[in-house]
């Protein structure tokens, strides 16, 4: 499986946000966090609902698991 944040980041720059970096303090995730974010790796549930409240969204409004075949 392969997770896609692409819903997160157009998200976030419909509320104006330019700079990815500036998510780290809006919802206090570490540097690491947002590296796998921008790598499309999975990051903990209390990670995703940090971001999920301070973009007050849902966790189906930033990403989504796709099944990849083997």
């Amino acid at each position: 499986m392969q997770v896609d944040y692409s819903k997160l980041w157009a998200r976030y720059k419909e509320l104006g946000h330019k700079n990815k970096t500036d998510l780290i303090e809006m919802a206090g995730i570490s540097t690491n966090i947002l590296a796998k974010l921008t790598k499309g790796e999975f990051i903990s549930m209390d990670s995703i609902q940090r971001i999920c409240k301070a973009l007050n969204c849902d966790v189906g409004d930033i990403c989504v698991i796709n099944k990849v075949e083997d």
